[in-house]
């Protein structure tokens, strides 16, 4: 680049997270230097269906002393340094042509932030990171690649400055590492932090490229003297195969109602494991499945997380509270009639069910600030539903459909332990509360059909993929 008189930069990112502030770092080291300097941008349509390209384009003057006409986006095969702020972001680029083999320095995080055609597949609609990357060093002269949000929460910065010292770090612009930090002592704004994060960027630049690890679940060690019963009685009573999986199973059961419902799934995944051998995939299967689906989202469930101290102290990292600022929660909120019945007795439940003057009352959603007293009272009354749980109608029905769930499993246990684990996969449909939850179990009783119908193990499981697939 040091014998370049024009470098064409391209910047992708989300709304947020600060890429305008990024290319006005840039225009100011080129600037100092002594380049000339122009920034536009072209907005997206949302902060993830779509993203903002901001173009910066540096030249000099000519020998001749005339000035250069620069352009106003960049073009597919003339651009030298993309920077995209995450991972899908630069799979965008090197769609877009934006990053060309042979020319392009690309720089890219390798978080994810999903989009909503992603999120609202019934099963893992995610897109593959693998290829992305596969495209990118293929699309590239070079690419730099790391967890850029990783990197802002270890320096308490934000991703526009992690990118900032990527760039630096890469060696792309013909400026020294001391004209990048002067322009964020230039700007005056979280000097400090920003300096941090800078320096995180600039180092992980000469790394290797790396996707971000997910951690494993530790498996729980139980603290209650009902819970090391239960545990005591897990080991001793499951296969190898299928502990690790119960022990979550009966800290969630635990922590969702109590120590005797956690003692019903165990007696439920016994049953089980009595008619499965090794390997034992069909009680692995079950022990992770089961628990799932005991610990359904009712009313009382979706309370009691909304009001969690660990709920807002997580909130309260992800943007970020400073000492002296008061963070405000709002949610939205929108009971259905269905709701309310199914969290009554289960005597009441069926007779408000059909209420038309509450459907009425009901119809419409509200705003719900959660940090308030008046509505974390509110909430907390709902989650202590816990104590009557077992009364309520919605308790009723979901018992009596994973019993006859498993009915299905043992019964296809007897004679085809593969298909018995395709009846317990079949959970996964299962997504959710009010309409999602509707709609996921919809789905599962169409499967459940056909196993009913008697088709095999491998036909059970192209209909769940299928329907996985789904919006």
């Amino acid at each position: 680049m040091t014998e370049k008189n024009r470098i064409a930069i391209a910047i992708l990112a989300l709304g947020g997270q600060g890429g305008g502030v990024l290319a006005e770092w840039i225009q100011h080291v080129a600037r100092e230097a002594g380049w000339l300097a122009q920034g536009t941008s072209v907005p997206g349509v949302a902060q993830r269906t779509g993203s903002t390209v901001y173009y910066v384009e540096l030249a000099r003057a000519g020998a001749d002393g005339r000035m250069p006409i620069m352009a106003q986006m960049p073009m597919p095969g003339d651009v030298d340094v993309v920077v995209a702020s995450e991972l899908m972001e630069t799979g965008r680029a090197v769609l877009r042509g934006f990053s060309t083999a042979g020319k392009t320095t690309l720089i890219g995080s390798t978080h994810r932030i999903y989009a909503i055609s992603e999120k609202q597949v019934a099963g893992d609609g995610r897109g593959n990171g693998e290829k992305i990357l596969a495209a990118a060093r293929e699309r590239s002269a070079r690419f730099i690649g790391f967890d850029m949000e990783a990197a802002t929460e270890r320096t308490h910065s934000v991703i526009s400055v992690i990118m900032f010292g990527a760039l630096a770090g890469s060696g792309a612009l013909p400026f020294p590492r001391e004209a990048f930090e002067a322009a964020i002592h230039h700007s005056g704004k979280a000097v400090k932090s920003n300096l941090a994060g800078f320096a995180e960027g600039f180092a992980r630049a000469q790394g290797e490229i790396a996707m971000p690890q997910e951690e494993g679940l530790e498996i729980p060690t139980p603290t209650t003297t009902m819970g090391k019963v239960l545990a005591a009685r897990a080991r001793a009573g499951l296969p190898d195969a299928a502990l690790a999986n119960a022990l979550h199973g009966l800290a969630k059961l635990m922590d969702y109602q109590d120590g005797d419902y956690a003692a019903l799934y165990l007696d439920r995944l016994e049953r089980i494991a009595a008619l499965d051998r090794a390997p034992f995939d069909l009680t692995q299967e079950a022990a992770r499945h089961l628990a799932l689906w005991m610990a359904y989202e009712d009313t009382i469930r979706v309370a009691d997380l909304k009001v969690r101290a660990a709920r807002f102290e997580r909130v309260r990292d992800e943007v970020k509270v400073k000492d002296g600022q008061v963070l405000t929660v709002t949610e939205f909120m929108h009971p259905r009639l269905q709701e309310v019945a199914e969290s009554l007795p289960a005597w009441l439940g069926r007779r408000v069910m059909g209420s038309a003057w509450l459907d009425r009352a009901l119809s419409k959603g509200r705003h719900v600030e959660t940090t308030s007293l008046r509505w974390f009272i509110a909430l907390r009354l709902v989650a202590m539903g816990r104590g009557w749980r077992r009364s309520t109608l919605r308790y009723a029905e979901e018992q009596g459909r994973i019993e006859a769930w498993l009915d299905r499993a043992q019964k296809a246990a007897r004679t085809d332990l593969a298909r018995a684990a395709e009846i317990i996969r079949a959970q996964r449909l299962i997504k959710g509360y009010g309409d999602t939850f509707e709609r996921s179990l919809e789905r599962f009783a169409a499967i459940m059909a056909q196993a009913d119908g008697g088709a095999g193990a491998e036909a059970l499981r192209d209909a769940r993929e299928t329907l996985l697939k789904a919006a």
